[in-house]
C-alpha cells in the first residue's frame, strides 16, 4: 500500500502519467482478485467501500435495477447489511420475505425455493453467520432457486467465511459475491462485489460514474491493492490456518467445559461451522458483566455483531434461532484468526473460567 500514500498519490479517474499508473494499479488487482473468486472477466469485480457496501449492491442492486421493483428473499439471520437493505427496498415497493431458520440458525434451501415467487429478483443467504458461525448451504439454496425459478438471482455474503472457506462464484454456484478486506487481515473500510457478466445493477453510490457506473466515487487505490494483496495471502495460507486455527479453538472449548461444565455452545458438533468461531453461554452470567471481566484481563470477545459494539441488544439471530431473551442475553463470541498464536486459546479459557469464578 506504501506507494500509493505517497508518490503514487494519484486519482486514477485522471489522464495524466500518475493516473495512469494508480489506474494501472487498481486493473491488476481487479485481475487477481476475479481470478481468485472466479469471475469470468476482471471487470466483473466492483470495488466497494467494505463489506456492508458491498452487501447494499448485491441486494439492492439487482432489486432495483432498471427502475424495477424486484422482489427480495432473504433469511432472518442475515448480517444487518443485508436485513436493513432489503427493508429499505420493501419501503421503495419491492416485495420481500423473510425465511426462518431452524434451531442451529440454518435455513432449509426448500423453504427459500418455497418463498420465491415471479415478482423475486435476487435471493440473499450468507455463506457462513457472522455471530455463530453456522455455515449454511449455499450451494444447495442457489441450486433449488434455480429449479423453481430460473432467472432469479442469488447473492451471498461470504464476508465471515472468507478465511477458512474456499469461497467463489462457481465453488458457491452464486450469481454474487460480497467479500470485505479486513476479515483477510486487509484494511478495513475495502470489500467487492463479484457479479456474473450481464447482471445489470442499479447503484446504491451515484455520481461520476466509476465502476462501469456500478460505484461512483475515486478509487482508495492503497486500499484496493491492501485488500487484494491480504485475500491472496489468505487464500495461500488457508490450509494452514484450518488446520492451527482448528487445533487452537479445539483446545479453548476443551478446557473451558473443563473449568465450566455447565457452559452451552451454541454451535457444537451437531453443524458445520467456521473453525475461527466459537459462540456459548455460561448460565446465570450475563455476557455484559462477563466482557467486562474479560476487556479487564486483556480478553477481547463479543457479545453479537462487531457492528453493534455497545448495544448489547438481544441478536436477532438468537432470537430467530429459537433462543430466548435470558439465554440470548448470556451468549459470547470468541473469534481466532490470522493473529492468533498456538497458547491463546489456553489463555483465553483460563481467563473465561477466572471470570466467571468470580462473578460466580
Amino acid at each position: 500500500m506504501a506507494p500509493y500514500l505517497g508518490g503514487e498519490f494519484g486519482n486514477p479517474s485522471g489522464m495524466h502519467a500518475v493516473s495512469r499508473r494508480a489506474k494501472d494499479a487498481i486493473e491488476a488487482a481487479r485481475e487477481v482478485l476475479a481470478a481468485l473468486l472466479g469471475a469470468a472477466h476482471p471487470l466483473d469485480v466492483v470495488f466497494t467501500g467494505g463489506g456492508t457496501e458491498s452487501d447494499n449492491l448485491g441486494v439492492a442492486g439487482p432489486a432495483l435495477a432498471g427502475g424495477g421493483r424486484g422482489g427480495v428473499v432473504t433469511t432472518e439471520v442475515e448480517h444487518p447489511a443485508v436485513l436493513e437493505t432489503a427493508r429499505f427496498a420493501g419501503r421503495l415497493g419491492c416485495p420481500v420475505r423473510f425465511v426462518a431458520v431452524d434451531r442451529f440458525g440454518r435455513v432449509a434451501p426448500e423453504a427459500v425455493a418455497a418463498a420465491v415467487d415471479g415478482r423475486t429478483r435476487v435471493v440473499s443467504v450468507m455463506t457462513a453467520n457472522n455471530e455463530t458461525g453456522v455455515l449454511q448451504p449455499v450451494t444447495e439454496v442457489a441450486a433449488a432457486v434455480r429449479v423453481a425459478h430460473p432467472s432469479v438471482l442469488v447473492h451471498t455474503d461470504a464476508v465471515q467465511a472468507l478465511p477458512s472457506l474456499p469461497v467463489g462464484l462457481d465453488r458457491l454456484g452464486v450469481d454474487l459475491l460480497s467479500i470485505a478486506s479486513h476479515k483477510a487481515g486487509g484494511p478495513k473500510g475495502m470489500g467487492a462485489l463479484v457479479v456474473r457478466g450481464g447482471i445489470d445493477l442499479e447503484p446504491t453510490i451515484h455520481g461520476g460514474g466509476q465502476e462501469l457506473g456500478r460505484r461512483s466515487g475515486t478509487h482508495d487505490v492503497a486500499g484496493i491493492v491492501g485488500m487484494v494483496a491480504a485475500v491472496e495471502a489468505a487464500m495461500a495460507d488457508r490450509q494452514r490456518f484450518v488446520s492451527d486455527i482448528g487445533e487452537v479453538r479445539k483446545r479453548f472449548e476443551t478446557t473451558l467445559v473443563a473449568a465450566i461444565p455447565d457452559a452451552v455452545f451454541t454451535i457444537g458438533d451437531d453443524a458445520d461451522r467456521l473453525v475461527q468461531h466459537s459462540h456459548f453461554r455460561v448460565p446465570g452470567v450475563g455476557a455484559e458483566t462477563l466482557l467486562i471481566r474479560l476487556d479487564s484481563a486483556g480478553v477481547a470477545a463479543s457479545a453479537g455483531s462487531a457492528c453493534h459494539s455497545g448495544a448489547l441488544e438481544p441478536s436477532h439471530v438468537l432470537r430467530a434461532m429459537g433462543m430466548d431473551r435470558r439465554a440470548a442475553a448470556e451468549c459470547v463470541r470468541f473469534s481466532f484468526g490470522w493473529t492468533t498464536e498456538p497458547g491463546d486459546g489456553d489463555d483465553a479459557a483460563a481467563a473465561v473460567a477466572a471470570a466467571v469464578e468470580g462473578l460466580r
